[in-house]
C-alpha cells in the first residue's frame, strides 16, 4: 500500500517520492483523497443540473466512472511527473483499472448522490 501512495505522490514531486518514506505516503494519501473528493463534487454539481444522473444512477455512474478513467489516464497522468512504466500495461491490469473506476468510483458516487443529495 505504501508504494501506491508514493506512486501517487510522484505525480507531484517525481521520483524522489519513492525515497521519502512516510512524508510521501502522507502526500499521496492527501492527493488521492483530494482527487476523489473533486470527482465527487463534479458529479454532485452535474447532478444538480442534469437530474437524469440521479434518476438513472446505475447507468450514469458507470458512464461517469468511464469518463473519469479516460480523463485521468489519458489527460491528467501524462501531465504529471509519474514515472513511465518500463513496459506497456497488461490487458488484465487495464481491465482491472477500468472496472475499479466504473464500479468503485462512478457507480458508488452516483448511488450515494441519489440516496443522500437533497432533491433539486
Amino acid at each position: 500500500m505504501k508504494m501506491i501512495f508514493q506512486y501517487i505522490a510522484s505525480g507531484l514531486i517525481g521520483m524522489k517520492a519513492f525515497g521519502m518514506g512516510s512524508e510521501s505516503v502522507a502526500l499521496g494519501v492527501a492527493i488521492h483523497y483530494a482527487i476523489a473528493t473533486t470527482w465527487t463534487v463534479v458529479f454532485y454539481l452535474l447532478s444538480r443540473k442534469l437530474m437524469i444522473l440521479t434518476r438513472q444512477a446505475a447507468i450514469s455512474g458507470i458512464v461517469y466512472g468511464g469518463v473519469v478513467y479516460v480523463i485521468m489516464n489519458f489527460i491528467v497522468l501524462p501531465l504529471t511527473s509519474v514515472p513511465h512504466a518500463p513496459r506497456a500495461m497488461t490487458l488484465a491490469s487495464r481491465i482491472s483499472g477500468v472496472l475499479a473506476l466504473l464500479f468503485c468510483i462512478g457507480l458508488t458516487i452516483s448511488l450515494l448522490m441519489r440516496e443522500y443529495a437533497p432533491p433539486e
